[in-house]
């Protein structure tokens, strides 16, 4: 038993997540971040890795006040569960998805060092699952009991290879946009091999939505 995946993510026309600086870049439009806004508020719980907070600070709730109000009239909290992956507790206390806002869960391993550890708890719920990676399986049964059934991956390129190698992803949705960087952080970060097939197309603003779904569906 495991929550439904789905990734989402905004990348080049050459598929990068970030320029060749590896610095994040707005490609979405305003149309499209109203799209990713109600993904999150249909969603469970959001997933990213340390990278990502490390270099972009996120603090993945959900924007819109009426989104949230519904949420609430729903019966659930006004923003979804915030999951990070971090093995070694490299989450700084200061960080935005460590704000009350929300309820957050960081996964580390056991080679996360037992300070950093302590001194996060008091900002979030911390499990351990794993030695040197955090075990994607042991954390979707963990999520699964905990009541999450609709996941929101939202990177960066290693956790979404990570999510892929371990054929976990149900659904993958890629805005992409008007750029080409040439080099940069790519969607799926190592080696890959996962096959999904086109469902639908959607213009959005300047740019397009591609939903995909696995070849065996």
């Amino acid at each position: 038993m495991k929550p439904f995946v789905f990734i989402n993510a905004a990348i080049s026309i050459d598929g990068r997540l970030t320029d060749w600086r590896r610095k994040q870049v707005r490609i979405s439009c305003k149309e499209d971040l109203i799209r990713v806004d109600k993904l999150r508020a249909e969603s469970d719980a959001i997933l990213v890795g340390i990278g990502t907070v490390l270099s972009d600070n996120p603090s993945l709730t959900v924007k819109s006040n009426e989104l949230r109000k519904k949420r609430i009239s729903e019966g659930k909290d006004p923003n979804p569960i915030r999951i990070v992956l971090d093995s070694k507790a490299r989450t700084p206390v200061n960080s935005k998805i460590l704000s009350k806002d929300a309820r957050t869960i960081i996964a580390v391993t056991n080679k996360a060092d037992e300070n950093r550890v302590a001194e996060l708890k008091e900002y979030a719920e911390i499990v351990v699952l794993g030695e040197d990676k955090v075990n994607l399986y042991s954390l979707m049964s963990f999520l699964s009991k905990i009541g999450v059934r609709k996941l929101m991956v939202e990177g960066g390129g290693k956790v979404i290879a990570s999510f892929l190698k371990s054929n976990l992803v149900d659904k993958i949705y890629t805005y992409v946009g008007g750029f080409v960087f040439g080099e940069g952080v790519s969607f799926a970060e190592g080696r890959v091999n996962a096959r999904f097939k086109l469902a639908s197309v959607e213009r959005i603003g300047s740019g397009v939505v591609l939903e995909w779904i696995p070849i065996n569906s």
